[in-house]
């Protein structure tokens, strides 16, 4: 069953690849990589922020300096290396003196499934995994990487008006 988003949303958590990119990734000669992020997805970010003071926060199980250097840029902490993205949640939250119903996380692979109860409401890009596709509160129209992220921040900011 699909929950309700709730009515107090304080804290907005995505996972990083698939959500904030497309998911690709370049790799050059000297074993750099790159990703592609969506501009609108980094304005909606700063609007939800500016409008509603909701705070954000990243949790990556990707090991690179990319993901630092984004989230950087975006000015949202993150929490990357994180094999159990579940318990670095519930941590968050419990820091932040948050309640579970305050919280949406946004995912986009079988990896991110553990943290979708332990949110009040799970949202998901348009291409996520079936799996995921499945359990989300919310499949978003958008793909991960194109949009999504914006997408999401559009409906939170729209239900305060």
């Amino acid at each position: 069953l699909r929950r309700p988003m709730p009515d107090k949303v304080k804290l907005l958590v995505m996972d990083f690849d698939g959500v904030l990119t497309d998911n690709r990734v370049w790799v050059n000669e000297k074993g750099e990589e790159m990703v592609a992020a969506n501009r609108s997805d980094s304005l909606g970010l700063s609007l939800l922020r500016e409008k509603t003071g909701m705070q954000c926060l990243v949790i990556s199980k990707e090991r690179n300096p990319v993901v630092e250097a984004r989230c950087k840029k975006l000015n949202i902490p993150v929490l990357q290396a994180v094999d159990d993205k579940a318990s670095a949640l519930k941590k968050a939250i419990e820091e932040r003196g948050f309640t579970p119903s305050q919280v949406v996380y946004v995912g986009n692979d079988t990896n991110d499934l553990p943290c979708f109860p332990l949110a009040g409401f799970a949202a998901a890009p348009a291409d996520a995994h079936p799996e995921i596709l499945r359990r989300a509160d919310l499949v978003l129209t958008l793909p991960g990487g194109r949009g999504a992220v914006r997408e999401l921040c559009d409906i939170l900011m729209s239900r305060l008006q």
